[in-house]
């Protein structure tokens, strides 16, 4: 089950920049910065009381983030879910004809694992379901 928002990522052609407005912008500095292979992405991390903003910068241009970001330009890249139990989360929306972008978990930045699902299904928006991985 979905149990709230657990964060917005927002893709960014620099993360330097765009922690300098979002620092200005959100009165608080990010709490954490990280490198996540996988993905080809450095993430920073803004949270102002339950909501957490992720920053996405490229480390690849082959990355989803270079892409989207040539494509589309800089902007809100996904919506993240919390959940419970990821397993059983990602077969329920398998069951309701939703198209996951990767079969299993992987692992996320923020010590998450993650699923993805295809925005053709959910109105053209990036859905990330995350589980803490404990």
């Amino acid at each position: 089950m979905l149990t709230n928002v657990e964060h917005i990522g927002i893709a960014v052609r620099s993360l330097t920049q765009s922690n300098e407005l979002f620092q200005k912008l959100l009165n608080v500095a990010p709490y954490k910065a990280e490198a996540v292979e996988s993905e080809n992405v450095t993430t920073s991390f803004f949270r102002v009381n339950q909501t957490k903003i992720e920053l996405l910068e490229a480390t690849d241009p082959s990355s989803p983030i270079a892409k989207f970001i040539e494509k589309k330009g800089e902007g809100i890249h996904h919506i993240a879910f919390e959940v419970d139990d990821i397993l059983a989360e990602m077969e329920r929306l398998r069951n309701e004809g939703f198209t996951l972008l990767n079969e299993n978990p992987k692992l996320g930045a923020d010590n998450k694992l993650v699923c993805f699902l295809h925005p053709k299904g959910t109105n053209g928006v990036l859905i990330e379901l995350c589980q803490d991985r404990g």
